[in-house]
């Protein structure tokens, strides 16, 4: 019968592949349970992306260290960058993005996204036709695309809470990121949301987005890691040849000679 190994280290290996794959499973049944929380009206309005491996969460990454540096001088900037390597460290990203929250209001003038008693701060700030919201206009300037419909945003909470609770439920840390979601949705994923939210999902033995040092996007496992193959490197040239002469068998044979001695000694 097959067998199959897991384990998190070395990474992408046969053995952490397979450990992967169950955080996949994972992220699909959080997917589930957000694509069926409860929200106003009964409709559909939440669509999600899984995505994982290699390179896909790197070119996640880049992108929200490139948003860092265009909010550069703010805390939020080194927000992107420390949640940056999280995604790298991350098994699997699941995206959720709400796609009426932009384009079909609740339309319950309830006065959720501005305070008013109607909607019409959102209709005002929006392109329509025949009372119609034009979702082909796409551009927009701010890190998030507003004003959305509060009762449509308020819904999405619950699905992003929902997919959390399965998290829990299964034992697999998680944890929710707009700027993950930010990023995601400028690299064309979840494309009818105009709010996106990343879940990162992994199964390892130390949860991986609690417990963050400070000058996290510099000082993590990855670069520490490489900091030591470097020195590791250096190290193997700094010694002569093991054949003529090698150090550490000098000391091995004072160490015996030492040991020897001490025995006859205490024979003695």
């Amino acid at each position: 019968m097959p067998v199959i190994r897991m384990n998190d280290w070395p990474p992408y290996s046969a053995i952490d592949q397979n450990r992967r794959k169950c955080a996949v499973e994972a992220a699909r049944l959080m997917a589930n349970a957000a694509m069926t929380a409860p929200n106003a009206g009964g409709v559909s309005q939440v669509e999600a992306t899984i995505l994982y491996g290699m390179d896909e969460q790197e070119q996640l990454a880049r992108k929200m260290e490139e948003l860092a540096w265009q909010v550069d001088g703010k805390l939020i900037s080194r927000v992107f960058k420390y949640e940056a390597v999280m995604v790298r460290e991350s098994d699997v990203v699941l995206l959720l993005g709400d796609f009426r929250a932009k384009d079909t209001p609740m339309d319950a003038e309830c006065g959720f996204c501005s305070g008013t008693g109607n909607c019409s701060f959102l209709y005002e700030h929006r392109p329509q036709i025949h009372g119609l919201i034009d979702p082909t206009k796409r551009s927009f300037d701010t890190l998030v695309d507003g004003p959305l419909c509060g009762v449509r945003v308020h819904d999405f909470g619950y699905a992003v809470g929902s997919a959390l609770y399965m998290a829990n439920k299964l034992m697999i840390d998680a944890r929710a990121f707009w700027t993950v979601g930010v990023a995601a949705q400028r690299l064309g994923y979840c494309p009818d949301s105009a709010i996106q939210v990343g879940v990162l999902v992994a199964a390892l033995a130390k949860n991986p987005y609690v417990d963050v040092n400070t000058d996290y996007h510099v000082v993590n496992l990855q670069r520490l890691i490489d900091a030591n193959r470097r020195l590791y490197a250096l190290y193997r040239q700094a010694g002569g040849d093991y054949r003529v002469r090698d150090p550490g068998f000098e000391a091995e044979k004072q160490l015996r000679k030492d040991t020897t001695q001490t025995h006859q000694e205490e024979e003695e």
